[in-house]
């Protein structure tokens, strides 16, 4: 089961990406835009999600995503730390984030970054 330092490592892993403390918690930001964060004093994250594709993830899998209520109107999903399997699909789900956030320079330079293994 991951926790926070692996989210941190894992993030922070990622081209361009910094951490800073925002609203009393750690956030990610890739170019200066935010990407993930670490809310309810550490045991989840909240990541970037198409709005079409969070309400999928949080009606096939509720014990691991919820929808935080004063992020309902924003593109951000959350996830349990502890509900999260392994290392791999954290990096997944936090690739997958900073895609969303990344310039397009960024993504140019690393096209595979965040897809999907196969």
């Amino acid at each position: 089961m991951p926790d926070a330092e692996d989210v941190r490592r894992i993030a922070l892993s990622l081209p361009d990406t910094t951490e800073k403390i925002a609203w009393s918690m750690p956030t990610f930001r890739v170019a200066g835009k935010m990407f993930a964060t670490l809310p309810e004093d550490e045991t989840s994250i909240a990541v970037r999600c198409p709005k079409e594709e969070r309400d999928e993830l949080v009606l096939a899998e509720p014990g691991k995503f919820w929808i935080a209520g004063h992020e309902s109107q924003f593109a951000w999903v959350r996830a349990r730390l502890d509900a999260i399997e392994d290392e791999s699909e954290l990096r997944d789900i936090l690739a997958d984030s900073w895609r969303q956030a990344a310039p397009t320079g960024l993504l140019e330079a690393h096209p595979r970054l965040g897809l999907p293994a196969g």
